[in-house]
């Protein structure tokens, strides 16, 4: 199960490290959502759907730099699991909490990536 699980997250990752919308669209329950507090520079909190989400990665604006991922975390209980994620790209730092479903198809699904983005300090 953990390996399904991983390799859900490992997806999710690569997806937008790519900018695979096919991949991420595989991966991403059909009610996906990202939330951010303080989401570029933006104050407050921030909720942006799977199809948002997508046209996003689509056009540029999110995703296609290569990051490193470290799993730090995932815990898994029956049909739900949730995986704590470092990532480094070479503009930002990440940490996010992914919530997961086993979906209807037995294929682990995000449901939720609630994320917050730190930017590296340039020298």
């Amino acid at each position: 199960m953990l390996n399904k699980i991983e390799q859900a997250i490992t997806n999710f990752v690569k997806g937008g490290d790519n900018s695979d919308v096919a991949l991420l669209d595989k991966v991403l329950h059909k009610d996906f959502r990202v939330t951010n507090n303080g989401f570029m520079g933006i104050p407050g909190v921030t909720v942006i759907g799977k199809e948002k989400y997508l046209q996003n990665i689509r056009d540029g604006i999110f995703g296609g730099l290569p990051r490193k991922m470290e799993i730090e975390a995932i815990e898994e209980n029956g049909t739900i699991a949730m995986v704590k994620l470092r990532l480094e790209s070479s503009e930002n730092y990440f940490v996010s909490y992914n919530s997961l479903v086993l979906d209807t198809d037995n294929e682990w699904r995000l449901v939720n990536n609630l994320a917050v983005v730190e930017a590296k300090n340039k020298a």
